[in-house]
Order: structure tokens, then sequence, then C-alpha cells
């Protein structure tokens, strides 16, 4: 008996450990190869501070052409495909805060609502993201690039409606948070998602997308250019 208590109490750390949930980093553990790529490129060639930065997911990752589209300025690609507005929270401290930026443009919300999430928690991540921003650089402009509606999600179209609703109606409650509204003119005259603006995946944009987008996004780059640092 004294041996079968000695072999449970020697048991109790490891059942303890195994119901304990998973760090909120490991969840973000699988990003880290491309956040450390971002900051070893920062080191070889540091960008001029008060840039615009773009963050988000694979549709700010997939944009190589970003630089050439707004030759003007001085602009940081931080894009990494697959995240989530958590993921760019969670490590704004190393591909955000660094830059101090003119502007952030920030496109994410797609990948959390096909994994699950609702449009209120889209919103409300949305939220703490300007929140952890904001908490470096108070005041800093920042623009959400609506979610688009695509035909590889057509299934997720109510929702990716409701969560922009959302966070069109936080951005209104919020100085110098804008919404920038790319969803709209993506759809057709049928209200559902048009295939010219994709590539073959139904997923990622083509050009003619990142076109529209681009008509869209400029006027408010343009109106945050002030003293920002120019090519």
């Amino acid at each position: 008996m004294r041996r079968f208590m000695l072999l449970l109490l020697l048991a109790l750390p490891l059942f303890a450990h195994a119901s304990e949930p998973v760090p909120e980093s490991a969840e973000q553990a699988k990003w880290e190869p491309a956040i450390a790529a971002f900051e070893a490129a920062d080191r070889q060639q540091p960008p001029p501070p008060r840039s615009i930065l773009f963050i988000g997911s694979s549709s700010i990752e997939h944009w190589k052409s970003l630089a050439a589209d707004f030759p003007e300025l001085s602009v940081i690609n931080r894009g990494f495909g697959g995240s989530e507005l958590a993921d760019s929270t969670y490590f704004a401290d190393r591909i955000v805060a660094p830059y101090h930026p003119r502007a952030v443009v920030l496109y994410a919300g797609d990948n959390d609502l096909q994994d699950g999430h609702s449009p209120a928690q889209v919103r409300d991540d949305f939220a703490a993201f300007v929140r952890k921003v904001r908490s470096v650089d108070p005041g800093v402009p920042i623009a959400f690039v609506a979610i688009k509606p695509s035909m590889a999600r057509k299934v997720l179209l109510p929702k990716v409606s409701e969560a922009n609703a959302l966070i069109k109606a936080y951005a209104a409650t919020q100085k110098q948070v804008t919404y920038l509204d790319v969803y709209t003119p993506m759809l057709g005259a049928d209200g559902q998602p048009q295939p010219k603006w994709f590539g073959d995946d139904g997923l990622h944009m083509n050009r003619t997308g990142y076109a529209l987008w681009i008509g869209i996004i400029r006027p408010w780059v343009d109106r945050q250019r002030g003293d920002a640092v120019p090519r």
C-alpha cells in the first residue's frame, strides 16, 4: 500500500502537467522561422523609420510588387501566410514596434473564420491588435483592409460580411482607425465573389485583384504621407 501511494505521488506531477493548457506561445511557434527571417532581413538592411507597414496573412505576403506599387514611399511587407489576427498581435513587439511606422495597413481575418472563429471574435482580435500597436505608438493610423470574398471560401460569405460590418463599426468608434472596403467591389451583381480577381486556387489574388486593392488603399496611404519617408 505504501509503495502504491508513493508511485501515485510521483505520478501526480505528470498528470498535472498533461492537463495544463498549452501556452499561447506554443500556438505561434510555427511562425518563428518567418519572424526570424524578418528580423534577419532587418539586421542586414534596416528599414527606414516612419515607413508604411503592411502586415497580415498571405494576401500581404504574396504582394510581391508592393514596393513598386507605392514607389513614392518606403513600405515594409511583413505578411506571413496562413496567419490569423492574433498572430500579428502576438509578434507585434518584433515586427511592428521596431519600425515605429508612419501608418499600418493590416489584412487578416479570413483564416480566422476558416478556423472556426466567430465574426465577433475576429472583431475583438482586431481591437486587440489596435491596442497592442497603440501601446507602443499612440495615435499611429491603422487601416483594416476588409476580409475579401474568396471564390474558394464562398461558404464563409455570411460570416465574412458580418465580421466586416463589426470591424467597420468598431473602427468608426476609434481615432485614426479606418476600414477600407475591398469586400463590396469584389462582389458581382449577384452578390457573389468574382473569379476575375483570383488565381487558380480561388483564394489568392491575381494582379487584377491587387490592382483593385491599390485603388482603394492608395487614397488612405496618401493621406498618411505627411512626414513619411520617400523612397
